[in-house]
């Protein structure tokens, strides 16, 4: 990478960020277009956050992408919002040409999803009841999904989730319940998608959301965890037949999102895909 004046940077913060898979994957895009541009991590304190926001506007910086501790409080120095990400209530994309903040956590999923199976006039059950079942509903239900249940440990979460999500207007039918009760739910179910960090390394032989035996063929399973890339859940649901959707999918197409914000160009999809393997030892 060869970085001169003219280069055009972009890049993520947060606190950490040194673990970060998206440096690669990004200069690895921009690499392949020839294009001079550049994405690095950097490591902001919470009580820099304006600062850091003040500072890469005043530095031409082009855009970030914006990870935990700050994708709620970033939004209180954007001038705009996207809607989704409104409805969501955190950005995890900021375009500084038009100072506006974006989700393109669900659309990751959704996309990742779309690759096997179509979410229009589908039954969907959402396991968890956190930030990633929350950008992820609001998406599903934007694509037109015909009902959504929302499955969780704590009840009370998942149904002030799933009231907020049938308050979009976006879908008639929002359940709730508790994720013990997975398995009555799976057989009307056309796709399951787990957002809860079991079996996340190195809880590897964490008991899955749900087994082999209470999945059906014509299911698709997602896992949003991607270390390790084939989790308990997608090793039961290949067992029973059904169709797998990895994690890696969700990372790669929310960061062929964010290319396309910033740049207003294709993301080259296969090559991000190749740079996140690589990343995540999955070669």
């Amino acid at each position: 990478m060869n970085i001169k004046g003219s280069t055009n940077i972009v890049g993520l913060i947060g606190h950490p960020v040194e673990h970060s898979f998206s440096p690669p994957m990004h200069n690895a895009a921009f690499e392949e277009l020839g294009m001079d541009w550049a994405y690095v991590a950097f490591d902001v304190d919470p009580n820099n956050l304006k600062l850091a926001i003040d500072g890469a506007k005043s530095l031409n910086i082009k855009g970030f992408n914006v990870t935990i501790p700050h994708k709620i409080n970033v939004m209180d120095y954007l001038d705009e919002i996207d809607e989704v990400a409104g409805l969501i209530g955190a950005v995890n994309t900021i375009d500084f040409s038009s100072m506006k903040g974006y989700n393109t956590d669900g659309i990751g999923a959704v996309k990742a999803i779309e690759e096997v199976t179509s979410i229009k006039n589908s039954n969907v059950v959402v396991a968890g009841a956190g930030g990633a079942s929350r950008a992820i509903s609001f998406y599903i239900v934007k694509y037109g999904a015909d009902s959504l249940t929302i499955l969780n440990r704590n009840i009370q979460k998942a149904q002030d989730l799933a009231g907020d999500v049938e308050g979009s207007d976006l879908i008639d039918e929002v359940g709730a319940d508790s994720i013990s009760n997975i398995n009555s739910y799976l057989d009307d179910a056309d796709i399951l998608i787990d957002t809860t960090p079991l079996g996340m390394h190195p809880h590897i032989d964490d008991e899955p959301v749900a087994i082999a035996n209470n999945m059906h063929e014509d299911l698709t399973v997602f896992d949003a965890v991607y270390n390790p890339n084939e989790t308990v859940l997608l090793k039961e649901a290949i067992k029973a037949g059904a169709k797998p959707v990895y994690g890696i999918k969700m990372l790669l197409y929310q960061g062929a999102e964010s290319f396309e914000i910033w740049t207003g160009k294709k993301a080259p999809v296969d090559v991000m895909e190749e740079a996140l393997r690589k990343t995540l030892n999955l070669e």
